[in-house]
C-alpha cells in the first residue's frame, strides 16, 4: 500500500465521518467510531478497544478511529489511517 493510498483512506474516512456526525452524535456521543473504506464499522467505549479490534481484523489494511463529539479532537496517531504490520 502506498503513502498516497493511506492518505486517501484518511481523507475518505474523515469526509464520511463529518457527513455522518449529525445523525450519529445523539446515539453515539463520546464513543469511538472505527472506520474502514469511508464507512463506520462499529462504535467502542474506549480508544483502546477500537484500536485492538481494528488491529485484529484489519491487521494489514488501513483504518482510522474518530471520536464522536461536536468538537474536533486530534487523536494523534489514531485519528489518521493506520497501517499496521
Amino acid at each position: 500500500m502506498t503513502d498516497q493510498q493511506i492518505r486517501d483512506q484518511v481523507d475518505n474516512n474523515f469526509k464520511a465521518f463529518q457527513s455522518l456526525l449529525p445523525s450519529i452524535l445523539p446515539l453515539h456521543r463520546d464513543k469511538y467510531a472505527l472506520m474502514k473504506d469511508g464507512e463506520i464499522v462499529a462504535y467502542y467505549s474506549t480508544l483502546e478497544d477500537a484500536y485492538m479490534t481494528a488491529n485484529r481484523f484489519y491487521r494489514d489494511q488501513p483504518f482510522s478511529v474518530q471520536k464522536v463529539t461536536e468538537t474536533p479532537i486530534d487523536l494523534g496517531f489514531f485519528s489518521h489511517a493506520v497501517f499496521s504490520r
